[in-house]
């Protein structure tokens, strides 16, 4: 079954879920806040994804980092912030077993999920 990580009131992860839902994928939900997994899983999605595609730069919380936090960002760098701050974490991360999909894009869903 698909592992489906993210944040429960994100607008992203209710498009996502509702994809999901409609075209009879079955999902598991994580609340990786809650869950705590974000910093866990965050060395094998680095290793699968890499940090460039798991680091939302786009966010709410990321304009919230102070100017010295988000110059000169590295993958350990931006690791320790994601583990840090888990809703820098692009949302939603799905582990199919055999991939990883970072952030929702319904094509890509269609393609990689069908």
């Amino acid at each position: 079954m698909i592992k489906v990580f993210g944040i429960k009131n994100c607008d992203t992860m209710k498009k996502a879920m509702n994809w999901l839902t409609e075209n009879g994928v079955a999902y598991e939900f994580i609340d990786y806040k809650k869950a705590g997994v974000a910093e866990a899983g965050l060395p094998d999605w680095n290793a699968r994804a890499g940090w460039e595609k798991l680091l939302n730069t786009r966010g709410l919380m990321w304009k919230k980092l102070s100017d010295e936090e988000r110059s000169a960002v590295d993958e350990p760098k931006a690791l320790k912030l994601m583990a840090q701050y888990p809703s820098l974490i692009k949302r939603p991360v799905l582990d199919t077993g055999s991939q990883l999909i970072v952030g929702f894009a319904p094509e890509n869903y269609a393609e990689k999920l069908k």
